[in-house]
């Protein structure tokens, strides 16, 4: 796990594409999918149907290590609306033994608009949490300080003539001193998208400067994808 700063916070990344809020005691994650393969399957497209219980048993280990008491999971925590009632015993239970443990709130993102609380947990749209936003989507225009998902960002290194593409966090830096930040996608069968793709620029507009974070053993390394001109 690394630090890093945000909007005066000092937040810690994780290994496996989540965030540690430590003066919240909060982890956030974003896009977990869940049941993304039975989604598929009822469309004909077959896959090994246990990508819930990688993301859940992921997510575990992750509020293992931190020691988070809560969790945000920042939308499209289901593949559809109908997500929940297609877990699988194990994966439900493996659900149900999480939300126990910790206080969790799930943020609805545009694949679960209409996502119920049936499962546990609470639900919101977006939150403010001592002025720091919680939404699936980064808002264009945004200047408070945000953190949201949905566009899965990823980037792609060399490294030894090899081609090495890994999930990251994308930071944006904006002029007034505030921070907003999209994380990478959690869940188990997630794609991505090119981290320096247009679309998330523009919706992390205005800012100051916009670089990808990937974590690396004990090291986080910043990539710049995007700066003003002096």
């Amino acid at each position: 796990m690394v630090p890093v700063s945000f909007s005066g916070e000092e937040l810690v990344m994780t290994s496996s594409n989540a965030l540690y809020w430590p003066r919240e005691a909060a982890l956030l994650v974003a896009d977990l999918h869940l049941e993304k393969a039975s989604f598929y399957a009822r469309h004909g497209q077959m896959l090994p149907p246990y990508d819930s219980r990688e993301t859940l048993s992921r997510l575990a280990l992750a509020i293992r290590e931190t020691g988070a008491r809560r969790v945000y999971s920042l939308g499209d925590n289901f593949h559809d609306n109908d997500g929940p009632q297609r877990l699988e015993p194990y994966a439900s239970g493996m659900m149900a033994a999480l939300i126990r443990i910790v206080d969790w709130v799930w943020i609805t993102g545009n694949h679960d608009s209409a996502l119920i609380a049936d499962m546990g947990g609470s639900i919101a749209d977006e939150l403010d949490i001592s002025g720091l936003i919680l939404r699936h989507e980064a808002r264009k225009g945004e200047t408070r300080s945000e953190i949201s998902g949905h566009f899965h960002p990823r980037i792609q290194l060399s490294l030894r003539q090899r081609h090495i593409r890994r999930p990251c966090a994308v930071i944006a830096r904006m002029e007034h001193g505030t921070d907003r930040m999209i994380l990478p996608a959690f869940g188990a069968l997630t794609g991505g998208m090119n981290a320096a793709d247009p679309a998330i620029r523009e919706a992390l507009s205005p800012a100051r400067e916009i670089e990808a974070l990937v974590t690396a053993q004990d090291q986080l390394l910043h990539f710049p994808l995007w700066r003003t001109a002096a």
